[in-house]
């Protein structure tokens, strides 16, 4: 079936799996006043092909802007630009991993990166943790155990703050003590960093990258929950070395930079100002939705221990004594709502009757309206009285 957009609405279901985010939500005027802005200024260097690791303008833009939001300056020459984190994921496993490496992730973790952590022929190994996130000492154990097996870790996968499904970030001991760890096991930690500027109340804390110095951590981000996903646009922060070796493969050498149109229009769009605005707007956006769920939430099932996520998109519910997510979701979608169970976010889960993720859900508060929102938590409570 041919289609537009990666979504398509299932008719009578509200569904609160999709991380995607809400018309009202994506920068329609600001962005063509910035394309037209872009053509205006930059003519026919803005249709060429891209400057390998992306144009100029906007990874100029990009460092004065994470010096704004991070506590490390960078460098414009340590910025790779991507089409998305996803991509830039690809990118560096496709320098960093091959058959028989292990990756490290946290459990749960963002449930699409395994099968590009895996792409070339690695094995996701999950690292113990609670709700907290991993934890180091487990950690440690585990990464001693590959050693002496013979096993090389190529990479540590984090999503630290304001993570994918728990909305939750890192404490600031574990996130020193994951950073030794890396560095005694000679492995670097690729930190998906995608949700950092969508805070609710205190900023975010400061990224690994930086309490690094920049040595021994790759940080990746997007602007698909900032502006818009269809830009496909994002970026790695890293060191030359490693930008000179992206930038050196063959479809860049090929074919120039990632999406030069829209890197350069979102250069214009982050120095005129549009950006700044529009993502002040976003935080009050979606914390009005995070609010408009979670209230919902509690006033249909009390008994419910409803999480607050800090920033982000998602709620990572615990679910009732006796309830599984796998069992659930069929009884859910029976009352027209639908979510992504809590097993899909832990690699190497089995599935149903794991227990792994079993009494979780995630619930994305991005992509529905407040009045949507409130009718898919009472179809959620109608569902648990029956699972």
């Amino acid at each position: 079936m041919l289609s537009v957009v990666q979504f398509t609405s299932r008719p009578g279901i509200l569904d609160l799996g999709w991380g995607h985010p809400s018309a009202d939500a994506l920068p329609g005027e600001a962005w063509a006043a910035a394309v037209a802005q872009t053509m205006a200024e930059h003519g026919p260097q803005a249709l060429a092909y891209g400057f390998a690791p992306g144009p100029a303008p906007l990874r100029e833009w990009l460092a004065d802007h994470l010096a704004t939001t991070d506590t490390l300056p960078v460098d414009p020459e340590q910025i790779f630009v991507t089409a998305g984190a996803s991509h830039a994921l690809d990118l560096v496993t496709s320098l960093l991993t091959g058959p028989g490496d292990v990756v490290l992730t946290g459990s749960p973790t963002y449930h699409l990166a395994p099968p590009i952590l895996t792409r070339q022929g690695a094995e996701v190994l999950p690292l113990p943790g609670d709700d907290d996130g991993i934890d180091p000492a487990a950690a440690r154990r585990t990464i001693d155990s590959m050693r002496r097996a013979g096993r090389r870790i190529a990479l540590l996968y984090l999503v630290p703050v304001f993570a994918n499904p728990t909305g939750r970030s890192l404490p600031a001991d574990r996130r020193a003590a994951l950073i030794g760890l890396a560095r005694r096991g000679g492995f670097p930690i690729v930190e998906d960093d995608t949700y950092r500027e969508l805070w609710f109340g205190d900023p975010a804390p400061p990224s690994l990258w930086s309490e690094s110095a920049g040595s021994g951590v790759i940080r990746i981000g997007s602007f698909a929950k900032t502006v818009a996903p269809g830009l496909r646009l994002g970026f790695v922060t890293a060191d030359r070395d490693l930008v000179d070796r992206l930038a050196g493969l063959g479809f860049i050498v090929s074919g120039g930079g990632i999406n030069h149109f829209a890197a350069m229009t979102l250069a214009v769009f982050g120095t005129s100002g549009r950006y700044a605005d529009h993502v002040a707007r976003l935080r009050h956006h979606y914390a009005d939705r995070r609010d408009t769920l979670t209230t919902a939430l509690r006033r249909a099932r009390p008994e419910l221990l409803v999480p607050d996520p800090a920033g982000g998109w998602f709620v990572w519910l615990p679910l009732p004594t006796g309830v599984t997510a796998t069992r659930l979701i069929a009884v859910a979608e029976r009352h027209g709502v639908s979510f992504v169970p809590g097993t899909q976010f832990h690699p190497g889960s089995p599935g149903a009757g794991s227990g792994a993720g079993d009494d979780r859900i995630r619930l994305a508060f991005s992509m529905l309206t407040d009045r949507e929102l409130v009718e898919a938590a009472g179809r959620l409570a109608a569902a648990l009285e029956r699972a």
